[in-house]
């Protein structure tokens, strides 16, 4: 099959890409600040939506698990981390919420197992890493895990769902319950796996990677 190109509309650099559950719609992050939203069928494909509301380049964008609706999440260059949600039609978007804590810019982002909640783990040049849970009365739970990497965290990944052992393991009581556990890594060139104990983010393994000289992303 002949490669098919997706003309996006951006007037800049296009940095991350990212296809929703379904296969039917791409979303695009640019230099130019804003996110695309495209439908795509077969060899054809059409311009939905145009997110703008970002006020640096758009570095990453993550598609929530559909099971909580059509949610987009997208992180920038000005230290925002933005929640959009889909309206009624495919061209209506709107800020569901927008994060602030971070001081610079916030480089990666990664939805967390649908099993889980709603759930966006957040790394920074900050070098922190915050994590926003989502509650039943519409408000975000943070925890953050401070200078997990103090020269700049560059990306953030969940320990997946279908890995033996990743998110279930016996309690206290004896029940099984999930474990929630994450890595990052960082312009230190290290890579770290985090686990929320007690309301607490702690560091389980550090790996040292000898064959990287410069930062992992």
């Amino acid at each position: 099959m002949p490669p098919h190109k997706i003309e996006t509309g951006h007037r800049d650099v296009v940095h991350d890409i990212a296809m929703d559950y379904y296969g039917k719609r791409i979303a695009t992050a640019s230099s130019d600040n804003t996110i695309k939203i495209i439908g795509v069928s077969g060899t054809s494909h059409q311009q939905l939506a145009t997110l703008s509301g970002h006020e640096g380049p758009v570095w990453q964008i993550a598609w929530a698990h559909p099971k909580y609706g059509s949610m987009l999440a997208s992180c920038s260059y000005d230290g925002r981390v933005i929640i959009w949600k889909e309206g009624s039609k495919p061209d209506e978007w709107a800020q569901e919420h927008t994060f602030n804590e971070h001081k610079s810019s916030v480089n990666s982002i990664a939805w967390a197992p649908h099993e889980l909640g709603l759930c966006l783990a957040c790394g920074s040049s900050d070098g922190n890493v915050s994590v926003f849970m989502a509650r039943s009365d519409g408000g975000w739970e943070t925890t953050r895990i401070d200078q997990a990497h103090p020269v700049g965290v560059t990306s953030v990944s969940w320990a997946p769902s279908m890995a033996p052992g990743a998110l279930i393991s016996p309690g206290p009581s004896g029940q099984f319950e999930y474990v929630q556990k994450l890595a990052s890594g960082g312009c230190d060139n290290t890579v770290k796996v985090w686990k929320l104990t007690n309301g607490s983010w702690r560091m389980v393994q550090q790996q040292f990677l000898c064959c990287h000289h410069r930062p992992v992303s």
